[in-house]
């Protein structure tokens, strides 16, 4: 028979003593009263905050968001395929955050900011909130920045600023993710961050804004967070948060950002969707009363840092589709009332072959004027005033059988222009061929006679004809009276090679600047072809006006031989 001393059991039970910890854990737990359809009701959960992060015993992590008498409405982020009635829930205590670094640069996530590019993880050493307060009066400051989107159209009749909201809005097929993907390649060596949500489209477009953005290098300084029409509806609700937050700390680093939400609406109905199924009160159109609250926390985050901050800015570009041109509706007439401006793109004027199809008199921009180089704004200071005289001047044109002089040279004046503001998709311009190509554009009619005689073809070689000299005189010195008194950097006089045109821009100048053929490289075998021997005769006309436009290695320029 074994034998214990007294000493051993008091040893045992010392060591037992000083080993025990005397930290009370408390659990906030509950039961699960019914599942489905993502939405679980949770009986118990007593102490639980409204929007906290509660996590069931298979590991689905759902979020608080109704708080009632007996029970606790929660709505799932995941499938929650093995929750069970009766299976136990405890509260974690925390609010929905997430990691947040540079690493994320040239990464495809989801809302939960989990890699979904198959790239690996993401290393992080932050986090932040993904709803977190929108920065107040004192830390913001007036917009005095502009965000240059490539597009002639915005840039001078519709500018936007960094730290402003603008509103993408229009029909299916109209263009206004090319608007906005366009915006991204043209921030190319601008120093500034995007971030581009999708919400609810198809992965197969998703993978296109992709692959685009990859193609060009673009992909480099962008974020893009997606969750396609397949996700539950918890997560699309949570991705423009997720985006925000992400936009947030580069911006609150000094760091200027531009996030694109492509689309809210299709968020407002994934928050429709949980609000009807944890029988909130419906509202116009179904959409719960708070749909407002919903889009007008997630926009003011946007906004330009104060100096004590730092000046970072966070540009939020909305987009927003609508049915039929109705912009009348519940969610589009939020979104305008919160943003700062909308750019309208018609369904018309796509099918017109105008594109990018800004609707120019129904688009408006109420703050990014103010932050238009002084260049652009002498300029295109008159365009948006005289599209719209245009377009009602067309419709009246097409009743009538005979015109009078000046109706017909500004009917000419306004195809010129519009024809200017005509560019193909992912080809951003930089702001000095936008501010030349317009001057240009909405200048030549003042020295060019009607119906101008071409005394040779432009893809012919031969001398520079005197006949065209007197012209190239007389744009000339306007147009250096205006670079001087216009102080742009990006502006610079160059005696190089100048852009030929195609047949049809010379014996039709009214189509406009030919946008195919514009820029050529630096002549070097001058007698090599046609082209060569054209560009290099006009070059010794002396016409030095041209703006160089970087990155392609080489010197290349451009300039006014389109309307000589």
């Amino acid at each position: 028979m074994v034998t214990i001393r007294a000493d051993e059991i008091s040893n045992i039970i010392r060591e037992r003593i000083e080993q025990y910890n005397r930290e009370v854990k408390v659990l906030n737990t509950g039961t699960v009263l019914q599942v489905g359809d993502g939405i679980a009701r949770i009986y118990g959960l007593d102490e639980v905050m409204a929007g906290e992060l509660v996590e069931f015993e298979e590991g689905t992590i759902g979020i608080a968001l109704n708080l009632e008498s007996n029970n606790v409405g929660v709505v799932l982020m995941g499938d929650g395929l093995m929750i069970q009635e009766g299976s136990s829930v405890k509260a974690t205590g925390r609010i929905a955050q997430i990691p947040v670094s540079e690493a994320f640069l040239g990464r495809v996530i989801n809302a939960l900011a989990k890699p979904i590019d198959g790239r690996g993880e993401i290393s992080s050493s932050e986090s932040r909130l993904i709803e977190s307060p929108a920065p107040g009066i004192i830390s913001r400051r007036s917009v005095y920045e502009p965000l240059q989107t490539g597009l002639i159209a915005i840039d001078s009749m519709i500018p936007i600023g960094r730290g402003q909201r603008e509103l993408i809005i229009g029909d299916r097929q109209t263009g206004k993710t090319a608007v906005a993907t366009d915006t991204i390649l043209n921030q190319q060596g601008q120093n500034v961050v995007c971030v581009y949500v999708a919400i609810g489209q198809k992965a197969s477009s998703v993978a296109q804004v992709v692959t685009a953005l990859q193609e060009r290098g673009a992909m480099e300084y962008t974020i893009v967070v997606a969750e396609t029409a397949d996700s539950p509806a918890t997560l699309q609700y949570l991705a423009p948060y997720t985006g925000a937050a992400l936009a947030e700390y580069f911006m609150y680093r000094e760091q200027h950002t531009s996030i694109i939400y492509d689309d809210p609406s299709k968020q407002a109905q994934a928050y429709r969707q949980m609000s009807l199924l944890l029988r909130r009160p419906p509202g116009r159109e179904a959409y719960p009363g708070d749909v407002f609250y919903l889009h007008s926390r997630l926009l003011e985050r946007a906004a330009k840092s104060s100096s004590r901050l730092g000046e970072g800015s966070m540009t939020a570009l909305p987009i927003v589709e609508t049915q039929s041109g109705d912009v009348s509706a519940y969610i589009p007439t939020n979104v305008i009332s919160i943003t700062d401006g909308q750019i309208f793109l018609s369904a018309d004027l796509f099918n017109a072959g105008i594109r990018p199809a800004i609707n120019v008199g129904i688009s408006v921009s109420r703050v990014g004027s103010a932050a238009q180089i002084k260049a652009m704004k002498q300029v295109a200071g008159k365009s948006k005033l005289e599209l719209a005289q245009f377009a009602e001047l067309e419709a009246f044109a097409q009743f009538a059988s005979d015109l009078d002089k000046a109706t017909q040279n500004q009917l000419a004046r306004g195809q010129r222009l519009r024809e200017l503001l005509k560019q193909s998709q992912s080809s951003p311009l930089s702001v000095e061929e936008q501010i030349l190509t317009i001057y240009t554009g909405t200048n030549v009619t003042y020295f060019l006679p009607p119906h101008f005689p071409l005394p040779f073809s432009p893809l012919l070689p031969g001398p520079f004809p005197a006949a065209r000299q007197p012209f190239a005189a007389a744009i000339q010195a306007p147009l250096a009276v205006f670079l001087s008194s216009s102080p742009a950097t990006a502006l610079v006089t160059e005696n190089a090679t100048i852009p030929t045109c195609s047949r049809s821009v010379c014996q039709d100048l009214t189509i406009g600047w030919n946008r195919e053929a514009r820029i050529i490289s630096e002549v070097r075998d001058p007698g090599a072809s046609h082209t060569d021997v054209l560009v290099r005769e006009v070059v010794n006309t002396g016409l030095p006006f041209c703006a160089r436009r970087k990155g392609f290695g080489r010197q290349v320029t451009f300039g006014l031989f389109c309307f000589l």
